[in-house]
C-alpha cells in the first residue's frame, strides 16, 4: 500500500496547518512570467505590447505584432536566499544556480490581399517558476521536540511490530535508533528531552516548471490581433533536508543527538491553452485581454529517509526500507488577464497588467488517496487575489532602456502580506540590423511563515523568512 510522506516543511498561516502535498498545490500553481529580457526588465508587463516571445506564456495575441521571424535564447543566473529567524536566532543561506529562462522560435508569413495581413506561428520554452533554494534554521525550544509528534500519534497504537508497514518513513526508523523506545509499563517514551534543546534544519531545493509553447496568432488590418497557445508545462523538484535535535548543554545522560534525512523526487507534464486578444482602435493605443485555463499536471514523487541517533551512549542509524513512491494530480487556478499600453511613437512604450488567479480553488486528486482534508483546508485557506505588473521602455538611437515593477498579491488575499512577492527589474538592450542583445536585472522579496513541524504549540517553533532573489538574463535574438 502506497503512503503519503508528510516533510518537514509546513507553511502555517493563523492557525490553519498546510502539510507538503497542500504545499504543493499552490508551488505548482504559482506563475512568475520569465522569458526574454526584454520582457522581464519590464516587469513581464506584456499582455498587450506583443512583438516578443514571452507573449505566448502571458498573451499569445501579442505575437500577431511580429513582422519578421526570429529565435532567441535566454541564459539566467538567478539567486536566492533565505533569512530566517527562528525563536530569536538569526540564520541564512543561499543557493544560486545558471539556467535557460527561454528558448523559441517565431515565424511570420506575410499575406497579401487579404484582411489578414500577417500569420505566425510559434514554438518554444518559457520558464514559470523557479525551486532552486537552500536555507538554515537553528534555535532553542524551550518547550517540546519533533518526537512529541511522533509520540502523540502512537498514543492508541499498541502494536510495534507493524511500524515498518504503517509508519516505514518515520516512526519506524525512529523506532529502530531508540529515538522512540518503551518502558516497562509498555508505554512508549523518547531519550529525547521535551524541550530545552538546539533544534537545526538545513535544505536545499531545486528545479523549475518549464513550459513548452506551441502557438499561433493572426494580425487583422493591423487593428485586431488573436491568438492562442497550447501550453505543456513540465515539473522537475527536488527536496532534501537534514533535521537535528541536539543537547546543547550536555545536560542529559541519554541523549546526545538525533536527525532526519529526508529527499523527496517529483516529476511530471501538464497541459493548458492560453487565448489572446489585442485591439489597437488608434496608433499609440493597444488593449489585450487574455484567458489561462487551470493546468493540469500528473505528477509522480518518490521519497526516502534515513535517521542517525546518538542515545544511551551508542549510535545508530537506520534507512528507510524501500524507496516510496506516490502519483497524483494538481489542478491550478484559471487566470484572466487584462492589459494597456502606451506605444509613444518609437521613442517608448509604458504598458501595465492586471492578472486575477483565485488559489482556492487549486485541487489534488489521486487514485490512491482522496486528499479531502487537504482540498478542504485549501478552500478555507486561500483565496483570490490579484497581480499587477508595469513596465517602460524608452530608444535612444540603437540602444533602449527598461524598467518595470511587479506585484504578485498573497494568495491568501490581496490584502494579506505572507506570501506577497515584489520584483523591481531593470534593462538594457542593443538594437543591430538583424540582431538584438538585451539584458535584465530582477530583484524579488517575499516573506513567509515556517513551520518546522505540526504542534500543537505553534509559538515555540514558528520561523520567519524574508527570501530575496537576484536574476540576471542575457537574450539574444536573431531576425531573418
Amino acid at each position: 500500500m502506497k503512503k503519503i510522506v508528510l516533510t518537514s516543511i509546513a507553511l502555517c498561516f493563523g492557525i490553519v496547518l498546510m502539510a507538503q502535498n497542500a504545499f504543493d498545490a499552490l508551488k505548482y500553481s504559482e506563475a512568475y512570467y520569465q522569458g526574454t529580457a526584454r520582457s522581464m526588465a519590464m516587469g513581464s508587463a506584456f499582455g498587450a505590447v506583443g512583438a516578443d516571445f514571452s507573449a505566448l506564456s502571458i498573451n499569445p495575441a501579442g505575437m500577431g505584432l511580429y513582422r519578421s521571424s526570429e529565435y532567441m535564447f535566454s541564459p539566467t543566473l538567478y539567486s536566492k536566499r533565505t533569512e530566517s529567524t527562528y525563536n530569536d536566532m538569526y540564520a541564512d543561506d543561499s543557493r544560486t544556480n545558471f539556467a535557460l529562462s527561454n528558448l523559441g522560435y517565431v515565424g511570420t508569413i506575410p499575406i497579401k490581399n487579404s484582411s489578414i495581413r500577417y500569420a505566425q506561428f510559434a514554438m518554444g520554452m518559457n520558464r514559470t517558476n523557479d525551486f532552486n533554494n537552500r536555507w538554515l534554521i537553528q534555535g532553542m525550544n524551550p518547550k517540546h521536540s519533533k518526537v512529541d509528534v511522533y509520540l502523540d500519534e502512537l498514543a492508541n497504537h499498541p502494536n510495534s511490530d507493524d511500524f515498518w508497514y504503517n509508519y516505514p518513513f518515520d516512526i519506524y526508523p525512529l523506532w529502530e535508533t531508540f529515538v522512540i523506545d518503551v518502558n516497562e509499563e509498555g508505554q512508549y517514551i523518547s531519550p529525547v528531552p521535551m524541550g530545552g534543546i538546539l533544534q537545526e534544519e538545513f535544505c536545499t531545493t531545486w528545479g523549475s516548471t518549464n513550459e513548452w509553447l506551441f502557438a499561433g496568432s493572426v494580425n487583422v488590418d493591423d487593428k485586431f490581433f488573436f491568438g492562442a497557445t497550447l501550453g505543456l508545462p513540465f515539473v522537475r523538484s527536488f527536496y532534501e533536508s537534514t533535521y537535528s535535535e541536539y543537547d546543547e548543554y550536555n545536560q542529559h545522560q541519554d541523549f546526545d543527538q538525533w536527525s532526519m534525512m529526508e529527499q523527496i523526487d517529483t516529476r511530471g507534464w501538464g497541459v493548458n491553452l492560453k487565448l489572446g486578444a489585442i485591439v489597437q482602435p488608434l496608433d499609440f493605443i493597444r488593449i489585450g485581454a487574455s484567458f489561462h485555463t487551470p493546468t493540469y499536471f500528473w505528477l509522480e514523487e518518490t521519497y526516502q529517509t534515513a535517521v542517525e541517533s546518538y542515545v544511551y551512549g551508542k549510535r545508530y542509524n537506520k534507512e528507510s526500507d524501500e524507496e516510496g513512491d506516490f502519483d497524483y494530480t494538481v489542478t491550478t487556478p484559471m487566470r484572466a488577464i487584462g492589459s494597456l499600453a502606451f506605444i509613444i511613437g518609437n521613442s517608448g512604450i509604458i504598458s501595465a497588467d492586471y492578472e486575477y488567479v483565485n488559489y482556492e480553488t487549486m485541487r489534488l486528486r489521486s487514485e490512491d488517496y482522496t486528499f479531502w482534508s487537504e482540498n478542504r483546508n485549501i478552500k478555507n485557506t486561500f483565496s483570490s487575489t490579484s497581480n499587477i505588473r508595469v513596465g517602460t521602455e524608452w530608444r535612444i538611437a540603437d540602444w533602449s532602456i527598461r524598467g518595470g515593477y511587479a506585484f504578485y498579491g498573497s494568495p491568501l488575499g490581496i490584502d494579506k502580506s505572507l506570501l506577497r512577492t515584489q520584483q523591481f527589474s531593470f534593462g538594457l538592450g542593443y538594437t543591430a540590423r538583424n540582431y538584438n542583445i538585451d539584458f535584465a536585472y530582477i530583484y524579488g522579496s517575499k516573506k513567509q511563515d515556517y513551520y518546522l513541524y505540526n504542534n500543537g504549540n505553534y509559538a515555540t517553533n514558528l520561523t520567519n523568512q524574508d527570501i530575496i532573489s537576484n536574476s540576471f538574463v542575457i537574450t539574444t535574438r536573431f531576425r531573418f
